[in-house]
């Protein structure tokens, strides 16, 4: 049995999910939607497909597991545990991209992680009751970002030894080792966990319970720990728009926090595309880099149109696509709490 039985069958086939899926609207393919992909999986549990099949093989890596399938689906199907069990099933071996074997690998490893986050100095805190989790990638990348959700949240605890949450593993063929990370993890950090990445958030959230886990603009607005100061461009208030991320959205349905602790600072500006995948997609932009630039180019044009100055992303992986994308213009793509920091100055 490759899939959970109940999962595959609460589809209905409706085709509720086809206006919101990003690959549907780039092909108009049904192969390329949630109802198509769901078709797939039952041609191969029941064996009329192989795992080979050039079809099966083509849409496993095409979907970018944003999720947008499941919040418009009367029938509460719940997608993106079945692609984890497609990949899991499909992506074995060899037959996973080496490029993703490769990203595994390195994410597995907690004193690798620990070594580049000390070299990029992330944030650092002990002591407190309630932790900030360390993303792979931003620890790496942006380690501002963590710098700065400190200095507006000091109270914060920053175990330096964290290691990855496992929604990595959990997107590319080995869920299993993505659940048993993010329990390692929920034992290393105490209290309630804080992350600023939400696709970490929603991974970890599965797992460990949805009151554990906050995502860090979720956790500011319960705590009422709203900004001082405001974003000021050339004299004025700052426009700024926002990039939902995609598991944030759809896997645990926080849209208003971000939101709101933006118009605390700035003139906050929706895009129609907010809510839809930018193309990130966690390891999707390096697996599929010409389809993520496909899903990215209407948002840009969008943003540019907007005349805004920022637009503000809450997933690491979101706000790389966004700054490569908007290279060379007016536009900076920023971190929520990057954003808020530059409020506090």
């Amino acid at each position: 049995m490759i899939f959970d039985d109940e999962l595959l069958e609460r589809c209905i086939s409706c085709g509720f999910c086809l206006p919101a899926c990003p690959t549907y609207a780039l092909t108009g393919e049904e192969a390329s939607s949630p109802r198509g992909r769901i078709t797939l999986m039952r041609a191969l549990e029941t064996g009329q497909l192989e795992p080979d099949d050039p079809t099966l093989v083509e849409q496993s890596s095409f979907c970018l597991g944003c999720r947008a399938c499941e919040p418009v689906c009367p029938a509460g199907v719940q997608y993106g545990n079945l692609l984890e069990q497609w990949r899991d099933h499909q992506w074995r071996g060899r037959d996973r991209p080496w490029l993703a074997r490769v990203l595994m690998a390195v994410v597995a490893r907690r004193w690798l992680l620990r070594l580049q986050g000390l070299v990029r100095r992330h944030a650092r805190a002990r002591g407190r009751a309630e932790s900030l989790m360390l993303g792979c990638v931003e620890r790496g990348l942006y380690p501002a970002v963590s710098r700065a959700a400190l200095r507006i949240a000091p109270g914060l605890n920053v175990p330096a030894n964290q290691g990855c949450c496992g929604a990595l593993h959990a997107h590319n063929g080995e869920s299993g080792r993505g659940a048993e990370l993010a329990r390692e993890l929920g034992k290393r950090l105490p209290g309630t966990i804080v992350t600023t990445a939400g696709g970490c958030a929603a991974h970890l959230a599965a797992h460990l319970g949805r009151d554990r886990v906050k995502e860090f603009s979720e956790w500011l607005v319960e705590r009422n720990a709203w900004p001082d100061g405001e974003v000021r461009v050339d004299g004025r208030r700052a426009r700024v728009a926002l990039q939902d991320s995609c598991h944030l959205r759809n896997g645990m349905g926080v849209t208003r926090e971000p939101r709101e602790l933006i118009k605390a600072v700035a003139d906050y500006v929706e895009l129609p595309s907010a809510g839809s995948c930018c193309g990130a997609a966690g390891t999707y932009s390096l697996l599929r880099p010409a389809d993520s630039r496909e899903v990215l180019a209407p948002k840009l044009a969008e943003i540019e149109s907007a005349g805004v100055d920022y637009v503000v992303a809450v997933n690491p992986g979101c706000l790389r696509q966004l700054r490569q994308g908007l290279r060379g213009t007016p536009v900076k793509a920023l971190h929520l709490a990057e954003l808020l920091r530059l409020a506090g100055n």
